[in-house]
């Protein structure tokens, strides 16, 4: 299938879950991210964070547990740039720094900007992926003009209720492979 028709697909999928089952998916991912990443040697982690009212994957139970049990660790949460159309990135500093955009996106309305290359491993929004690590994001090309600023060892972990799909059809050379998917059943590893 091609992305288009994906990201309906998906969308509709998620949509389907019911509360029960999105709470126990998000809590199983949130496992599957702490089992999975060696958080040692991790400076700064990026999160999106979620409409969860879309039933997206909730980044609040791994930056909370992070900034919990990890104080080491930086998080870097993202805003768009209207007048570039680009991601800028900020530490985050507490959710007294948030408010809602038009699509009802937290993000950050101050801070101090965070470097892309001082990112180490990016929590990456998607709708579907495939078994090369491909995904299908909701169209707009932040990610993948986001992350084609990180460092080349940056991790790009990937959040899924589902399971990939075989081959996202008009995937190209500007979209980033994932280093790893998370769903709440098992970890999906993509070699470079």
């Amino acid at each position: 299938m091609i992305k288009k028709a994906l990201r309906k697909l998906y969308l509709e999928k998620r949509e389907e879950i019911a509360e029960p089952i999105y709470l126990q998916f998000n809590h199983a991912i949130c496992e599957q991210f702490f089992s999975f990443v060696d958080l040692s040697s991790i400076k700064v982690v990026h999160s999106f964070l979620p409409i969860t009212a879309n039933k997206e994957f909730d980044t609040w139970l791994i930056i909370d547990r992070i900034k919990r049990e990890f104080p080491h660790i930086r998080l870097s949460i993202p805003r768009i740039n209207k007048k570039t159309d680009l991601l800028e990135n900020f530490y985050f500093e507490g959710p007294q720094q948030l408010e809602a955009n038009n699509w009802g996106i937290q993000q950050p309305k101050h801070g101090e900007l965070t470097e892309h290359q001082m990112i180490d491993l990016v929590i990456v929004p998607l709708l579907a992926f495939d078994k090369t690590g491909h995904r299908v994001g909701y169209g707009k090309g932040y990610y993948d003009r986001f992350l084609s600023s990180c460092r080349k060892d940056c991790q790009k972990i990937g959040v899924s209720f589902f399971h990939p799909i075989e081959k996202i059809e008009d995937s190209n050379e500007n979209d980033f492979r994932l280093t790893a998917c998370l769903t709440p059943e098992r970890v999906y590893s993509f070699d470079e």
